[in-house]
């Protein structure tokens, strides 16, 4: 579906500016209660196309966004992986990189490989010094996988996420930070 040279390759993947011909086939493939456990459940049409409308904005804003993820060896789509401009108070305007793929695309490794070429294309193609990500407390897949990047737990940005109420179990979310590698080398 690559429409001109991707955003990033890797041995496996190839991440693309994701297009509104791909929205129907993400909803399909990760609207399932397993996929979004995490995120309030599974949700009505209008919810995926306002994520796509945002992230469609910050690919022309910003020149990054949430891109698809497809498997080279089939081209099939797997999910989306990329940044987003922080909506949070606590990293308002920074760098947030996540991810989201279909259930059976989990456990294989691709998370990590996407969201690795994600974190390099931000040292190359931007002048961040760090990249943030947020999770739910719960979710122990997304932060063990945030620290097999080399991100950090920021315990003093933990915070309770404005769209669930007080004691809502979704409500405990937890910070992560990566900082700008160091260059090595003259």
């Amino acid at each position: 579906m690559s429409h001109s040279a991707p955003i990033a390759e890797t041995p496996r993947l190839r991440l693309d500016v994701w297009t509104a011909a791909e929205l129907p086939e993400f909803v399909r493939l990760t609207n399932t209660p397993a996929g979004m456990r995490y995120l309030g459940g599974v949700a009505g049409p209008e919810v995926f196309r306002g994520l796509f409308e945002r992230t469609s904005l910050s690919q022309r804003e910003n020149g990054f966004s949430f891109w698809s993820v497809r498997r080279r060896e089939d081209d099939a789509l797997l999910g989306i992986c990329g940044f987003k401009r922080g909506t949070l108070d606590h990293i308002l305007g920074e760098m947030e990189i996540g991810w989201r793929l279909r259930e059976d695309a989990w456990g294989q490794g691709y998370a990590r490989e996407a969201a690795g070429a994600c974190l390099d294309w931000a040292w190359r193609n931007t002048g961040c010094a760090r990249v943030f990500a947020v999770t739910v407390l719960a979710n122990r897949a997304s932060w063990g996988l945030m620290e097999r990047l080399g991100m950090r737990r920021r315990p003093d940005m933990d915070f309770g996420h404005p769209n669930f109420p007080d004691g809502h179990p979704l409500r405990p979310h937890i910070t992560y930070e990566v900082e700008r590698p160091a260059r090595t080398g003259g």
